[in-house]
């Protein structure tokens, strides 16, 4: 194992920013995952929160943090046919896997009680 990391967001907060606009997607999500939002309804932003913290628990899981030179944008959320989560990884976010030696990024996502976490592990 080359990192792990955890984060946790509150949903009710992806509620407000969701309800002001897509400003906020346009610049911390991929394409793909604003498309992926788009088609949850009632469930964005319970799955926004989750995605959000999945991107934060990769920083930490590969000693980033925010404002370490990746953008948030370029640790894109995807799920796979049976529904599970992955990370779809490109600028910076890859070469600070290739830097740890790090092959694959696994995820895990959770909600419940009005929070959403995620949990990165880097090996």
């Amino acid at each position: 194992m080359k990192g792990i990391g955890l984060d946790l967001c509150e949903i009710a907060r992806f509620e407000r920013i969701l309800e002001k606009g897509d400003g906020f997607l346009r610049r911390y999500f991929t394409k793909e995952e604003q498309a992926y939002l788009a088609g949850r309804g009632h469930m964005a932003a319970q799955s926004a929160a989750a995605m959000f913290a999945a991107k934060e628990a990769f920083l930490k899981a590969v000693g980033a943090g925010v404002g370490g030179g990746i953008a948030l944008s370029e640790i894109g959320v995807a799920h796979e046919e049976n529904g599970r989560p992955a990370y779809v990884l490109t600028g910076a976010a890859r070469e600070a896997m290739n830097r740890l030696g790090a092959e694959t990024a696994w995820l895990s996502l959770s909600h419940e009680a009005g929070m959403a976490a995620a949990v990165c592990a880097v090996e």
